[in-house]
């Protein structure tokens, strides 16, 4: 059974990594080649290379490619991948015809007169040639439909494969937010600060408490899902940077939105591992100190960009506590190619800005 299992994943990993992709398009021509060959055997028991033969075989080939390429690679991602069926259908019914074409063509001008399937036809009029030939049609239009089946179920095992990837990656980086920022040590130093402004002023103590209420509020139940506003990230930023403000009286932040940000939704906890980083780096014991947030939508497109000051003897930098490799991998795993980050650094200010395609 864990045999059967072991070779199951096997061939699902050949099919599906980017890695064979030139062994699958290698076997793929092979396959293509034996199929087209089927020509020279017409007659039973009798092997036939007459020039007509040579030239039927280049059609069948030309054909099979022309099922499977423009198919797989044009029609199928642009059409059925995106669930307009009835512009596939057009489609594929164009491509039908256009290989009996290429075959009626091949077939006018080598096959010999009076053998095959000119033997029927009075001229050698091409389009009498393809209404002859309709019945093959049919098996064109298998092939079509069965290359379709095959790269829908590469794209099922695809998504497949990135929703693991993504529910694995998005676990890991709660997690490791979890214990690098809101631990015991942060929750400690608020509820000491809370304590500390009960007596001298109470309000104060009581806006800590309802911020880390909204903060872990946020980080243990909204976080969770697989979109969320962009407002709602923008307050727990702002919450979290509240609070930051309460132990540091140098510390300065801004939050800026340009553009229609209200509808914009996205997945959750993406911005607080660059901002955590910012807060971190950005201690300066000899002068204040900043963060400046800002979110641009616009043309289909989401800018962050974060800025802090840098103190006078710079901390080496690890972003949030995960590494940038790790905030990459969830990025394209999330975005794929629909991102990009970029990171800049001056005397003073250290910059990210990531640009998402929403």
């Amino acid at each position: 059974m864990m045999t059967n299992q072991s070779n199951e994943k096997t061939i699902l990993h050949y099919l599906n990594d980017k890695k064979y992709h030139i062994h699958r398009h290698v076997l793929l021509q092979l396959f293509a080649l034996i199929y087209a060959s089927d020509v020279f055997c017409a007659v039973p028991g009798k092997l036939s290379f007459s020039i007509g033969a040579f030239w039927a075989f280049i059609g069948m080939y030309l054909i099979f490619c022309l099922t499977v390429y423009p198919n797989a690679y044009i029609l199928v991602p642009r059409y059925l991948a995106k669930g307009k069926i009835v512009k596939y259908i057009i489609s594929a019914v164009i491509l039908i015809i256009i290989c009996l074409f290429v075959m009626a063509v091949i077939l006018a001008l080598f096959e010999k007169p009076n053998t095959g399937v000119l033997k029927i036809v009075p001229s050698r009029n091409i389009l009498q040639i393809m209404m002859i030939m309709l019945p093959s049609g049919l098996t064109i239009g298998l092939q079509i439909i069965a290359v379709a089946a095959f790269m829908s179920f590469k794209k099922w095992l695809e998504d497949n494969k990135r929703a693991d990837e993504l529910k694995a990656a998005t676990l890991t980086t709660e997690l490791m937010f979890l214990k690098s920022q809101i631990n015991p040590h942060f929750l400690f130093n608020m509820l000491n600060n809370a304590n500390i402004l009960t007596e001298d002023d109470p309000d104060q103590a009581s806006l800590i408490l309802v911020k880390l209420d909204d903060l872990l509020h946020y980080q243990m139940n909204d976080s969770t899902r697989d979109k969320v506003y962009l407002s709602a990230d923008i307050s727990f930023l702002r919450d979290f940077l509240d609070l930051e403000k309460t132990r540091r009286d140098d510390f300065k932040y801004t939050i800026s939105k340009e553009g229609n940000t209200s509808n914009v939704q996205i997945a959750p906890l993406l911005f607080i591992p660059f901002v955590e980083n910012a807060v971190k780096h950005n201690f300066d014991s000899r002068g204040d100190s900043f963060v400046h947030l800002s979110f641009t939508a616009r043309d289909g497109r989401l800018v962050f960009t974060c800025e802090n000051s840098i103190p006078q003897e710079e901390i080496p930098r690890k972003v949030g506590g995960l590494g940038l490799a790790n905030i990459r991998r969830r990025l394209d795993l999330l975005y794929k190619d629909n991102y990009t980050l970029e990171q800049t650094k001056t005397d003073t200010v250290y910059s990210v800005i990531l640009e998402l395609m929403l």
